[in-house]
């Protein structure tokens, strides 16, 4: 079996990580591309850390288990199918699925947090930093949260300027020129993507 490459796809929060995800996965077939998300390795919630204000904060390298999340990689990359509970961002009324990872060719490692682990980052191949401008990030962040996950737009706005933030400048942004690739993403990836997507396909052996 050939190993497979593994992709590691970073970038602050909102800046447009699983759109240009969407996007570049839509031109490979299934079996071709194996995505697993950081997302998905969320410490549960009586672990998280709290704030000075006693709210919880999800924002920080200390919310994740990243021992089980370089654990499955590992498996991954040695052949493995990988089973893990879907996490649904504490949202009640949806119920979490059971999610399947098998092994391909190419494998996307995604989240805010993938340069930060040193046993995470030295699995990569290729590394790859989304980049946007703090103020479309802000926007985008608020529309993701408030709009499309009901929340507050107060508590959109407490969480962004005192935990996402302060994460971002200091377990996010000293990573960036790690990064094999940065992409901006301020208007648009298109041309990025394009190249992108071209070396994973010879990657793939495609």
């Amino acid at each position: 079996m050939q190993k497979p490459f593994i992709v590691g796809i970073t970038g602050g929060s909102a800046s447009g990580k699983t759109l240009f995800l969407e996007r570049l996965l839509s031109t490979f077939e299934p079996g071709e591309v194996c995505l697993i998300s950081q997302d998905n390795y969320y410490k549960p919630r009586h672990l998280q850390p709290v704030d000075a204000q006693g709210i919880h904060n999800f924002d920080t390298p200390f919310s994740i288990d990243f021992e089980a999340y370089a654990s499955d990689i590992r498996k991954i990359q040695a052949g493995e199918t990988v089973q893990r509970e879907e996490y649904t961002f504490n949202n009640a009324a949806k119920k979490p699925k059971m999610l399947t990872f098998n092994s391909a060719p190419v494998v996307v490692v995604e989240g805010i947090f993938v340069l930060y682990y040193p046993e995470l980052a030295e699995l990569l191949d290729l590394k790859i930093f989304i980049d946007a401008k703090d103020h479309i990030k802000l926007k985008r962040r608020i529309i993701r949260d408030k709009v499309e996950r009901g929340y507050d737009l107060d508590d959109v706005l407490y969480r962004y300027e005192m935990h996402v933030m302060p994460t971002y400048e200091k377990y996010i942004k000293p990573f960036k020129n790690e990064a094999d690739l940065i992409v901006p993403n301020n208007h648009s990836f298109d041309k990025a993507l394009e190249v992108i997507r071209t070396y994973l396909r010879a990657k793939s052996g495609k």
